[in-house]
């Protein structure tokens, strides 16, 4: 373990499973305290497990992103839990709608998408900050995606069209907040180590072998590599990155 966190709190929203899940094993083993929100209570279990069994400090917190006072709730607790707050990771999200353009999406899955990945975001950032400025600031990292902001492709329209709010979102909020002593940047992953990748039906092999297509890099970027990126953003060493939207694809969108 390693100490760039050190006697620091962390708190994940989406922390009980991939991308997640990943990002709060990272945090912890660099020394933060983590809390992981989520809906479901086993799944967060599951991470808190696997943290303590790696050394680590982490407590799990039942929340729905969608909520607001669910957020401010979660907050509130965090700071009851371990003294603070230094570091938020709005990581939580749906996907919906593959397979349908603009003309025919769902209603009801447009809907979802923009309640889970934007305003979802918003209550998030709302209950953190609502902390943070009043406690010397601090640092928090948005998670978006390539597909939106950085490239899209036919068939997935609502949910670039959410995560392209949130990299907008994220870049106008900072500019805000940084007088406040908040920084708030964001992670843009491509195809990564996440069920979210996968095409209905594909397996994992599967997905293997489309990405040595589609992707100049030839792979799926690892969770590991995403929760690296995310770690960057929050710590020390990107005191000055205010408003970055850090792409991690592989090259797909370069």
């Amino acid at each position: 373990m390693t100490s760039r966190f050190t006697d620091r709190t962390v708190l994940v929203t989406g922390g009980g499973t991939g991308l997640g899940r990943a990002i709060a094993r990272a945090f912890a083993a660099e020394g933060a305290r983590v809390a992981v929100a989520g809906r479901s209570a086993a799944t967060l279990d599951e991470t808190v497990a696997l943290i303590a069994a790696a050394g680590g400090t982490a407590r799990a917190f039942t929340a729905d992103v969608t909520v607001a006072a669910d957020m401010h709730r979660l907050v509130r607790d965090t700071v009851a839990a371990f003294g603070g707050l230094d570091v938020a990771v709005n990581n939580a999200g749906v996907f919906r709608g593959g397979g349908h353009s603009a003309a025919d999406l769902p209603l009801d899955d447009w809907h979802t998408l923009l309640d889970v990945n934007v305003t979802g975001v918003l209550h998030a950032l709302q209950a953190e900050i609502a902390h943070m400025r009043g406690h010397g600031g601090g640092a928090i990292v948005n998670i978006a995606s390539n597909l939106g902001p950085h490239v899209r492709i036919p068939g997935v329209f609502g949910y670039q069209v959410s995560k392209a709010a949130v990299s907008a979102l994220t870049r106008a909020a900072a500019r805000d907040h940084v007088g406040d002593g908040i920084r708030i940047n964001a992670v843009s992953p491509g195809a990564s180590e996440s069920s979210m990748s996968l095409r209905p039906g594909e397996t994992e092999a599967e997905r293997e072998v489309r990405m040595k297509a589609e992707s100049p890099l030839g792979r799926i970027s690892s969770a590991e590599e995403i929760a690296a990126a995310v770690l960057y953003l929050a710590s020390d060493a990107a005191g000055s990155a205010v408003g970055t939207d850090l792409v991690i694809d592989g090259g797909v969108s370069a």
